[in-house]
């Protein structure tokens, strides 16, 4: 399988802008510059787009660790927090709420921390990886 994204960039790095079509053009022709990834800018960003991609793979990838271990979760929700230092991404950090019938918080541990070293974003990523986790 091979997914597809195209990025198009007019001008300068400072005062042009660009946009960023997804194969399933949810992303279609959507604005990025450099206002919107190091100020407050309308549009999106790479990083954005990062901890969109690591939270949705990490949760996905918990939800079949945790039905292999015999857990239907109720509700998975995933908050990824990237780290832009210094013209690199230093961290990825996935705050993690989830509502799990019963599961014991020891049970989950285990499941998140296989999903956070297994899920194919986190073998992608070259950084710091790291999680919290919240039982409902």
């Amino acid at each position: 399988m091979i997914r597809n994204a195209t990025a198009v960039w007019n001008g300068s790095g400072k005062e042009g802008n660009g946009h960023l079509t997804t194969q399933s053009t949810v992303l279609n022709q959507t604005q990025y510059s450099f206002s919107s990834r190091f100020e407050n800018g309308v549009g999106t960003n790479p990083e954005e787009l990062v901890a969109a991609a690591h939270a949705g793979c990490f949760t996905m990838k918990l939800s079949f660790v945790l039905g292999a271990a015999g857990f239907t979760p109720d509700t998975l929700e995933t908050r990824c927090e990237i780290t832009f230092e210094n013209g690199a991404v230093t961290k990825s950090h996935l705050i993690l709420k989830a509502k799990v019938p019963g599961i014991s918080k020891v049970q989950l541990d285990a499941c998140v921390k296989d999903a956070e070293e297994n899920c194919p974003i986190s073998k992608l990523l070259n950084t710091a990886i790291s999680s919290e986790v919240t039982l409902l």
